[in-house]
């Protein structure tokens, strides 16, 4: 699942990305208006986080874009404006949710939590395939009946994987998946995550086997 933090103060911003990073989120970062409307115009969004006070203007005059360019996508202003009509403004501008600085993280990752669920039209169904099962809300898998912890890239490429199964991915739509733009991306990087996921699955029996094409992609099926 990918996210776009829009902030410019880099030791607020530093401190979301690695605790969003922490939970598996694919999270990639703006210190601005110019370089947020760059991202929404190369990469889909399912929840944008932003600041008001941007260094080219007020965060709210972005909304309107990201409602014309990703109108799926939620919006959680973050902000130390506090004022009841600024808040009002926000709403009324577009955003889902506001939440003012300081906060507590577990207050915003529930925040934003709910901001997903009521982003899907309908509750996303738990995927299955083979002995394996995964909650899209909860991220949470499990082999077999039992509960299974993995963690990072892999969780996102199994998603990804479970969501096309029977199907082949490119490497280039798994890496847009799973990378935030910022990364530096090398070349088996991909290949390596493939290759430490489905040896995983293996030692679990698991009952998928995941197929290489080489220099395409990859494709996961029932074993």
């Amino acid at each position: 699942m990918r996210m776009l933090l829009i902030e410019d103060e880099d030791e607020v911003a530093d401190v979301l990305w690695r605790k969003l990073k922490s939970l598996d989120y694919a999270v990639d970062r703006a210190g601005s208006m110019a370089e947020a409307r760059d991202a929404l115009e190369h990469h889909r969004y399912r929840l944008v986080l932003l600041d008001r006070r941007l260094p080219d203007g007020d965060g709210v005059s972005l909304v309107p874009d990201v409602r014309r360019s990703q109108p799926e996508a939620r919006v959680v202003i973050v902000s130390a404006c506090d004022k009841t009509q600024e808040i009002v403004n926000a709403f009324e501008g577009g955003a889902d949710d506001y939440v003012t600085k300081p906060f507590h993280f577990d207050e915003l990752m529930a925040r934003i939590r709910n901001q997903l669920r009521r982003g899907d039209a309908q509750p996303l169904p738990t995927i299955g395939l083979g002995g394996l099962v995964f909650d899209p809300h909860l991220r949470a898998v499990s082999v077999n009946g039992a509960p299974v912890v993995l963690h990072g890239r892999e969780l996102m490429m199994l998603e990804v994987l479970l969501r096309h199964a029977g199907r082949m991915v490119s490497r280039q739509a798994l890496i847009d998946e799973i990378y935030d733009h910022s990364d530096s991306v090398e070349p088996r990087a991909v290949n390596l995550v493939a290759q430490r996921l489905r040896s995983r699955l293996t030692a679990l029996d698991a009952g998928v086997e995941i197929h290489a094409a080489r220099g395409v992609g990859y494709m996961l099926t029932r074993a």
